[in-house]
């Protein structure tokens, strides 16, 4: 099995696990609240996680370029845990979790269109159930 795929499947053991732990950690607070906790929490072992590991050589090769797609990419992922917060805050964990995993239908288009990925029919079949599961979901 190739590393990114092992990689992939330890990002979506403790992405499953996230949901479930924040739920339980802002039944008193709001939503923004406990994801401002939770953010520093993230500030300080990504952090680490980089020195730790010697990646702060790499500061040196970022061109403007990577440093204004990297911001937006923390704008995005701002306002995305903010709304799944208020979200998860005010719904199932479940029904919200899986209605945010729908996100891969705009990562599909989006790595399409920007990134000129392949999407080959067993993406398009992968996107089609995924679709298939929100309608199902959005069923009272």
């Amino acid at each position: 099995m190739s590393r990114y795929l092992i990689y992939a499947l330890i990002s979506m053991s403790f992405a499953g696990l996230t949901s479930v732990i924040a739920k339980t950690g802002i039944k008193n607070v709001s939503g923004d609240a406990g994801l401002a906790i939770r953010t520093v929490t993230v500030f300080i072992i990504i952090w680490l996680n980089t020195i730790l590991f010697q990646h702060t050589k790499d500061f040196k090769k970022f061109e403007l370029h990577d440093i204004a797609f990297l911001i937006l990419s923390g704008i995005t992922t701002s306002l995305s845990w903010i709304f799944y917060y208020k979200s998860i805050k005010l719904g199932e964990v479940s029904t919200v979790a899986l209605i945010d995993k729908g996100s891969i239908l705009i990562t599909l288009l989006l790595s399409y269109i920007i990134l000129h990925e392949e999407i080959t029919l067993k993406t398009l079949l992968g996107g089609l159930f995924v679709i298939i599961g929100l309608l199902i979901l959005s069923i009272k």
